[in-house]
């Protein structure tokens, strides 16, 4: 399995001077992800997805030698065909704004992988992100109750020609470690007190 790591957006919902994923929680955000997903052992390659809109991202990822995959920049779906489509493999794709990701918790995602599924997206429900002080723009009802993407899915690349018509499955896991997205800087004052 591949662990992809998208690193390339705006980071415009910040209204930061900076990028978003260089913002510290012990060290840079986007290290902490990556640190999170090499030390779960579940990777044989992690790869982060860069752009021209992360140019400082980047750079810190590869004076860490980190392997970076460039996109366009051009969206979030387009950054992430054009990764899929180079990588034939299971992969793991996290956002680079989850601070409070752990080794622990990418285990138990990866558990989740089902060879019968395409692409599974893991979701929190909303009332745990009331319940820690957030929220999200990104919401379904399933199973009967109103959940929130987490940024998180579990993809077999080799089965994709492209993100139109695909079946997504979804897996509830409540976690507040992948629950904390950094959209906002009140997302980022939570972390005071995570």
């Amino acid at each position: 399995m591949i662990g992809i790591v998208m690193a390339g957006g705006k980071g415009t919902r910040m209204n930061l001077d900076d990028e978003k994923l260089l913002l510290q929680y012990k060290k840079p955000i986007i290290l902490h992800v990556i640190d999170s997903l090499k030390n779960s052992s579940c990777f044989s390659k992690i790869i982060a997805v860069t752009s021209p809109n992360s140019p400082k991202t980047k750079k810190l990822l590869e004076e860490n030698n980190i392997e970076t995959f460039d996109t366009s920049g051009l969206g979030y779906v387009e950054d992430l065909n054009s990764v899929l489509r180079k990588f034939k493999d299971l992969v793991l794709v996290t956002s680079g704004d989850l601070p409070l990701l752990d080794t622990e918790i990418i285990q138990t995602i990866v558990k989740q992988s089902d060879s019968k599924k395409i692409w599974t997206s893991i979701l929190v429900t909303d009332k745990l992100l009331s319940s820690i002080g957030t929220k999200s723009e990104y919401s379904i009802i399933h199973n009967n109750q109103k959940c929130n993407f987490t940024g998180i899915s579990l993809i077999d690349s080799q089965k994709i020609n492209s993100l139109e018509n695909i079946e997504e499955n979804y897996v509830i896991l409540d976690d507040k470690r992948i629950a904390l997205n950094l959209n906002t800087k009140q997302d980022y004052d939570l972390l005071s007190t995570a």
